[in-house]
Formats: C-alpha cells, structure tokens, sequence
C-alpha cells in the first residue's frame, strides 16, 4: 500500500510530502530513461533526430534537471539517431535550396465540399473561400505528403527547424476573418472557447492528431481585427500564447494602387499601432498586400508599405506577402526576396492554374528537403554556388 500512495502521490503532485526530481538525461542512453519511467510509472514521450551523437543517446529533455512534475503533464526527450552520411542525405534528395509553399486561405466555411456549388472544396467562384472538409483534406495531405509547418516569421530570418527528409510548409490567413476564430462562449476561466470547426479549432484538431506535427499558421488582421468585439483581445492573446502569429492586413483593406502615399502609411501603421497596444513586442512585422497590389516594387506607395510613421510611432515591415500563385524561393537562395513574396492560393480547379494540386505537383521536383539541421544549409554539391549565406551558416555539399 505504501508503493501504491507513493506512486499516486508523484503522480498527482499533491497532498504528499515527497517527490520525484526528475534527473538530468542528457548524454545518457535512452534505455536508462525507460527504466526510470517504469519505475516511476511516467509516461515519456520519444521523439528522434540525427545528430554527431552516438545512436539513442539523449539530445535534451523538455523537464529541466531537479524539477518536478506537474500534474498530466508528460516528459519528452529527444533521442539520436546517429550521424548522417553523404548517402542519407541522397537517399531522401535533401535539397534546402528547394522552395517552399507558403499558403494562402482566406475563410474556412463549416460545410462539407458537396454542398457547394463549384468543385472541390471551393465556396466562391474564385476559390478564396474553402470548407472545413476541404480544410482538413488539406492539412492531412501536407502531413501525408511529409510538410511539416513553420511560422513564417522564421522562414524570412533563415530558420527552418524541420526533421530530416521532410519539407517546410507555411500557412498564411487574410481578413482576420470570424471563421478563422469564431469564440462560442468563455469557460469557467474565462477563456475563449473556439467552435471546432473554425480554422483555429481545425488546426488544433490536427495538433492533437500527430504529436510530431508543428501547427501554427500567421493570420494578417484589418482594423477589425476577428470581428468579435466582445472577444478580439482575447483572440489576439490566445494566439500568440498558443503557438501562431499576428501579422498586417491594413486598416480597411485598400488598393495600394488607388490611394496617396499618406494615406499607405496611415493604412500600414494603424494597424501596427493596435497590435502593440494589444502584444507589444509580440506581433509579427509583415504585410500581406490586399488585392495583391501594388503589384510591382517600383509603384510610389510600396515604400510607405515598407517603413513610416503613425501616430508619432515609427514601424519597418520585414516581410511582405503578394496573392500569389506559386511557392516561394528557399531563404537561402539567390532569389529569395522576403519583401515580395509569392503564396499558394489554396483552391481547387481539376489541378490547373496554379491550384493545390497543380503546384504541389511541381514541388515534387523542386521542393526544400530539410537535413534537420537549422545550422547546416545542405545540398547537393552542383547547387552550392546559388547560396546566399548571410548568416554565416555551415554549407554542406554532398
């Protein structure tokens, strides 16, 4: 009995005066943590990689050395799976100088894709709006497909943190739409509760679904922000708290080629100004064009796009998103442009003109291949010449 109350007292972490610290794993072979988990009953959760270290040696653990538990909560260590070699990395064709999807959706409509009056999962004409059915058949087909997702944020600075042999892939939302968020209520708590089958309640579906799945996506927001006034700031907070990213969609979602100059400025900075009053420090500076426009870099307003004033506040956008139609040069190349970049509209049309089918089709010749290491840019030998290392980065040719 005393075994028992011991186990159920480290288990639940209450009413018991001792304790279980958990030990520093590092370096350690992952056998000594599953006996220590038996005898504990913890439960861990493994997660492998390729390193210089020797096969199923622990990497690092999520629970820091001498902490303890909370109760539910899980530890997981990262285990080696041995050093790569020239052939591992032919064998998966790790390419970081492929290109990358970045995804563009705008509403995601709680309807299955037979309802709608046009093919696939489109809910419009034009394929801006997508059902959630069509949504989770997107996000099971990247997954399937071996895309893994990452912020955007760190695509434009360079930092692809992919496992090996899989590929980058990064969603973008427009609009700040109710559906992306739709809030049915506060919990005991006060915190939002999402409807599951909204964009967010979707990702976190998918989130649940594979432990070794990233889920995040960046929703660029008008002055409006989720339409819900009674909920935007919570909104706001719980995304950023929960993995994703805020970025600027302009104030009332102009056509930057039939404005003035201020007024560009005032479009871009007032939605840079609420942001920081709302998560100061914690907004992503990136502009997602409305309609696309301008479309050229050489139009007038694209500088006040860029960097200006409002308000007394100066702001500097770092990356700017056209409606594209295509996927987007690796961070690494020669061509890699982070304030002009193309997205993937995510519709469908029998897999032509630039629709998902269509593009991810190409990919297959040409996509980023990851080697896992977000310090190595990796590629074969013949494609080292058409990197651009501006973070001084390791280059590896195979």
């Amino acid at each position: 009995m005393k075994k028992i109350g011991f186990v159920l007292c480290f288990l639940l972490l209450i009413g018991c005066n001792k304790s279980i610290k958990i030990p520093n794993f590092v370096g350690k072979n992952i056998d000594e943590v599953k006996a220590y988990a038996k005898k504990y009953d913890l439960k861990i959760n493994v997660k492998k990689g390729y390193s210089n270290q020797t096969k199923n040696t622990v990497l690092k653990q999520n629970i820091k050395e001498n902490s303890v538990l909370k109760k539910d909560e899980e530890m997981t260590v990262w285990i080696s799976l041995g050093r790569l070699s020239n052939q591992d990395y032919k064998d998966k064709k790790v390419n970081e100088l492929g290109n990358i999807p970045i995804m563009m959706y705008h509403g995601i409509h709680n309807m299955e894709s037979h309802q709608t009056k046009y093919v696939g999962g489109n809910v419009d004409k034009d394929g801006y709006q997508r059902t959630s059915e069509a949504f989770r058949e997107d996000l099971e087909m990247y997954y399937q497909k071996g895309y893994r997702m990452i912020p955007l944020k760190e695509y434009i600075d360079g930092k692809i943190k992919v496992e090996f042999g899989k590929s980058p892939i990064i969603l973008t939302f427009d609009d700040g739409l109710l559906n992306h968020i739709k809030v049915i209520g506060l919990d005991e708590k006060g915190e939002i509760i999402i409807d599951a089958n909204s964009a967010v309640g979707i990702l976190e579906e998918y989130k649940r679904k594979y432990k070794d799945f990233q889920v995040t996506a960046t929703f660029f927001v008008n002055s409006s922000l989720f339409q819900q006034p009674d909920y935007n700031e919570k909104i706001v907070k719980w995304l950023i708290n929960h993995g994703y990213d805020i970025g600027n969609h302009t104030d009332t979602h102009p056509d930057f080629t039939k404005i003035s100059a201020s007024e560009a400025e005032r479009q871009v900075g007032s939605v840079y100004t609420l942001l920081k009053k709302i998560i100061p420090n914690q907004y992503t500076e990136i502009v997602a064009l409305p309609f696309g426009s301008p479309y050229q870099k050489s139009h007038d307003n694209f500088t006040s796009i860029i960097k200006g004033e409002f308000q007394d506040s100066s702001y500097q956008t770092k990356g700017i998103l056209r409606v594209g139609w295509e996927s987007n040069p690796s961070p690494f190349s020669k061509d890699f442009d982070p304030l002009f970049m193309k997205r993937i509209r995510a519709y469908d049309n029998y897999g032509k003109d630039f629709d998902i089918t269509y593009n991810f089709n190409i990919l297959e010749k040409n996509r980023y291949i990851s080697d896992g290491n977000e310090n190595i840019i990796t590629v074969p030998k013949e494609k080292q010449e058409n990197i651009i290392n501006k973070k001084s980065l390791k280059v590896l040719g195979y």
